[in-house]
């Protein structure tokens, strides 16, 4: 299965891959603004302020598809030891950290004009500030240690760990009550919410989703780049060529 994960990471983030990538994200992303925008009408009761649901529900549902990646690539990485999947999982942990607070923000303008303010301890919210801080903490752990191999492992630990957040910050609006709106999609049983509406937040979240391959795509690119990058600065001073310094920390790791 690792194997199998692996080389259809390695076609998407091929450069032919990207730029496919690439040009698919931008008709997905248009298609969603105009359903939301054109298409969709205001909601009976919130108006015009319901639209800033598809772009809400859309950067929760990448929140957690971020992190799920997070955790599957910390798993293979304590599995293998292999830095591709390290780096997958650092990648993945960034574009997630953007759209929890992406999330967390927009929830907070839609609060104001429906709920009367801008910010409640709801356990929808709770949940979710606190996956964004378990997050912003697995970044600052890549920082604390000089040793790749050290860090990689520590890192993963958290990913694996920090992802049990992720399932009760999804099921908090079932096991709690608060001002947050349950569940208006269901895969069983009827939806709560107008068929259109349910079209435009659909093309929203599969757009968000190609949106995250892609960014995670050029994420990978600039890591290698980066590396790279250090190898070539560090290579004079250790007279040994970039190639056998990168050689030498891909084995480190494992």
């Amino acid at each position: 299965m690792v194997s199998s994960l692996e080389r259809v990471a390695g076609r998407i983030t091929a450069p032919r891959g990207e730029r496919i990538l690439g040009w698919a994200t931008l008709v997905a992303m248009a298609a969603s603004a105009v359903m939301s925008l054109v298409v969709s009408p205001p909601d009976a009761q919130q108006g015009n302020a319901a639209r800033l649901l598809y772009i809400h529900v859309p950067s929760a549902w990448l929140a957690y598809l971020s992190f799920a990646v997070v955790f599957v690539a910390s798993i293979a990485y304590l599995a293998t030891r292999r830095t591709r999947w390290d780096r997958l999982a650092a990648a993945s942990a960034e574009v997630g950290v953007l759209f929890t607070a992406l999330a967390i923000a927009l929830g907070s303008l839609w609060g104001k004009p429906v709920w009367g303010t801008w910010w409640t301890w709801d356990p929808r919210i709770t949940t979710t500030t606190i996956l964004l801080l378990i997050y912003v903490g697995y970044l600052a752990v890549r920082r604390l240690s000089d040793s790749p191999a050290r860090r990689a492992r520590w890192a993963a630990v958290v990913g694996v760990v920090g992802f049990l957040d992720v399932p009760v910050s999804y099921l908090s609006v079932t096991w709690w009550r608060g001002l947050h709106q349950g569940t208006t999609i269901r895969l069983l049983g009827e939806s709560t919410i107008a068929p259109i509406m349910q079209v435009a937040l659909m093309t929203g979240v599969f757009a968000f989703t190609l949106l995250f391959l892609y960014l995670v795509t050029v994420r990978l690119r600039l890591g290698r780049l980066e590396d790279r990058a250090v190898a070539e600065a560090l290579s004079p001073r250790l007279g040994q060529s970039a190639e056998a310094l990168l050689e030498q920390e891909a084995s480190a790791r494992g």
